[in-house]
């Protein structure tokens, strides 16, 4: 049973709608039969490499102002505590997610997708480090068991699994998938956005009922 998930490390409710599916899955005793898979999708393809910017400095334009993009992040942070996540907004460095997305194929091939998934969400969101920068991926890499210097060569260059991110994304347009996250499930089904936990556990019912 196969479970597709598109999202963007940048995407703070792509984080805490993870969490949900995770408390979910782990309900149930047939967890292993899942094949789950973490899916690329950028929210903003165009994003500049981290310079000194801040988050909410970053996003002024597009919600009107500073303090208009902390009272609307500040909403997302007590949401993010519901979920048991700590969020840290003001100090969060804005960054382009393309190169995490190819370490995460990279970790795919050892088993180890999900725990770098994580690694990057919480690096990002609770410790307000840079995404973008290779040093600091080739390390989240070694902490979940993957070989540093393989990552390293992996993150250098810039062809290593870039048309397997870029299939990710236009599968997503296929899918009419336009926000993130997205929960496709067996190919038959779809959930959007951060879900409760119940929506996920009547999702994966359905799937084992139908295997």
């Amino acid at each position: 049973m196969k479970i597709e998930i598109w999202s963007d490390y940048v995407c703070p409710f792509c984080y805490i709608g993870k969490k949900s599916f995770e408390e979910a899955l782990a309900k149930f005793p047939e967890k292993e039969k899942f094949d789950v898979e973490f899916k690329s999708f950028q929210l903003d393809p165009n994003t500049p490499p981290y310079s000194g910017q801040n988050y909410h400095e970053s996003m002024a334009e597009k919600f009107g102002s500073v303090e208009r993009s902390k009272e609307m992040m500040a909403g997302i942070t007590e949401k993010a505590k519901e979920s048991g996540l700590e969020f840290h907004f003001d100090t969060m460095k804005p960054a382009n997610t393309f190169d995490a997305h190819r370490l995460i194929k990279f970790a795919r091939e050892y088993g180890k997708d999900a725990a770098l998934s994580e690694s990057i969400f919480s690096a990002h969101f609770t410790h307000s480090e840079d995404i973008g920068d290779t040093s600091l991926l080739a390390k989240l890499a070694e902490g979940v068991g993957l070989d540093k210097r393989k990552a390293l060569d992996v993150l250098e260059n810039k062809t290593a699994y870039a048309s397997d991110v870029e299939k990710d994304i236009e599968e997503a347009k296929q899918f009419e998938i336009s926000g993130v996250p997205a929960f496709v499930f067996d190919r038959k089904y779809l959930l959007s956005g951060a879900q409760p936990v119940d929506s996920f556990t009547q999702a994966l019912n359905k799937l084992i009922k139908e295997a």
